[in-house]
């Protein structure tokens, strides 16, 4: 299996300060700061790249998990919302909040939450993630 890997720079002290987030991929160069991170400044944050490589592998562990189960999903849409808040005097990322909307036909409702919440459980990313509490809101389209 390969290794992913991406790199970050920073300069200056931690408020003032800016760096530079980049993929291996060359798919994302982007700035981030103290803003971006904590405010509503322009550029990425590490939460927004958390946010996007959980929607993702969510999506693909839910489309395995279906498909395994016999149903073939039309379509899969996940937003995953991350929670970083002040704790004991330093930050923590205190939540994960997947919300999905899926079309997949001839399954129902109750078989659907089931394989739902098994990816959840059982994506990479939130077994990497184990220590922060995720939720997760699945319904039918």
């Amino acid at each position: 299996m390969p290794v992913r890997k991406a790199q970050a720079v920073w300069e200056k002290s931690l408020k003032d300060g800016n760096g530079m987030i980049e993929l291996e991929s060359g798919l994302l160069k982007a700035p981030y700061s103290f803003s971006s991170r904590f405010k509503s400044g322009k550029g990425t944050n590490p939460e927004e790249l958390i946010a996007a490589a959980h929607a993702g592998c969510f999506s693909m562990a839910l489309s395995l998990m279906l498909t395994e189960e016999g149903f073939t999903p039309d379509m899969i849409e996940t937003e995953a919302k991350v929670k970083i808040e002040k704790v004991n005097g330093g930050f923590k990322i205190t939540h994960i909040e997947l919300n999905t909307e899926c079309k997949v036909p001839e399954i129902e409702e109750a078989k659907f939450k089931e394989i739902a919440m098994a990816a959840k459980d059982n994506c990479p990313v939130s077994k990497a993630l184990a220590g922060t509490e995720i939720s997760l809101k699945s319904k039918l389209k």
